[in-house]
């Protein structure tokens, strides 16, 4: 029945009406060239590099700073304690399912 159910609620997705995006263009769309495409290269050359604001840089630094702490946090000892070990080394048991 589900089976039932499912196809008839797939197929009734087909019949949807789609909008006219044909007349959505303006005269001059359809007989434009196409764009020309150019290398990344050339756009990236002659732009400044990026700069950072006195107050942006601080708060950075405090940020990194604070992920470095963490990171060394890290590295000292286990993640997970010695029981979750344990538990995840175990793998995953599924119940039975009555009927299956």
């Amino acid at each position: 029945m589900r089976l039932v159910l499912l196809t008839f609620l797939a197929l009734t997705g087909a019949c949807t009406n789609f909008p006219e995006f044909d007349g959505s263009q303006s005269p001059g769309v359809a007989r434009a060239p196409w764009p020309r495409l150019v290398p990344l290269s050339g756009l990236l050359e002659g732009q400044p590099p990026a700069r950072t604001q006195p107050e942006m840089a601080a708060d950075l630094d405090t940020r990194a700073e604070a992920l470095r702490r963490r990171a060394a946090a890290l590295q000292q000892g286990d993640v997970v304690d010695e029981g979750t070990r344990r538990r995840m080394d175990g793998g995953v048991t599924f119940p039975e399912v009555p009927g299956a």
